[in-house]
């Protein structure tokens, strides 16, 4: 029998912290399929390509003794490893929220060619946002995009509306 065991909330990161967790030297980890990774791929020189179909039989290959960063496309697959690594006793391990997608949309490197929905998503904001990634402090709505509900009265990013994240939240 499965004893229970409580984890704490995992850490979520978005792309803009990976980025500086990355220069500060964390790993990060995608845990794609190798044909998803074929298509796009992150462009960062501290990157391990290990599928989530191979992820319990390799989790050993990571390093405990520095900080991680895992990503997926989108988010769910790469917090199900970061589950799983914590169960295993990491302790310093992030999840990337918004995957390869929002990464992209933020315009951090990568290599390959950006699928359709993610260049859609990147211009979800009027031009405003695909020049600079973020929707500065001008409201715009898209709500067929589901992004850009509202920008923060700070001037900050504005981002996908979600419990997680409510219009006009703070974001990366």
């Amino acid at each position: 029998m499965n004893a229970r065991v409580d984890l704490p909330a995992a850490r979520e990161v978005c792309p803009t912290a990976t980025r500086r967790l990355l220069a500060e030297g964390a790993l990060l980890v995608d845990v794609r399929e190798r044909a998803e990774v074929a298509r796009m791929a992150f462009d960062v020189p501290a990157l391990v390509q290990m599928p989530l179909s191979e992820f319990e039989r390799r989790f050993d290959e990571l390093p405990r003794d520095r900080p991680l960063v895992l990503a997926c496309e989108s988010g769910p697959r790469s917090l199900k490893a970061t589950y799983f690594l914590m169960y295993q006793g990491f302790t310093d391990v992030s999840n990337m929220d918004g995957g390869l997608a929002k990464w992209a949309r933020k315009g951090s490197p990568v290599a390959g060619t950006a699928a359709p929905a993610v260049a859609a998503a990147a211009a979800c904001c009027g031009s405003t946002a695909a020049a600079s990634g973020c929707c500065d402090s001008t409201p715009e709505t898209s709500t067929s995009a589901g992004c850009c509900e509202t920008a923060s009265a700070s001037g900050g990013c504005c981002c996908p509306a979600s419990p997680k994240n409510p219009p006009g939240g703070p974001c990366c």
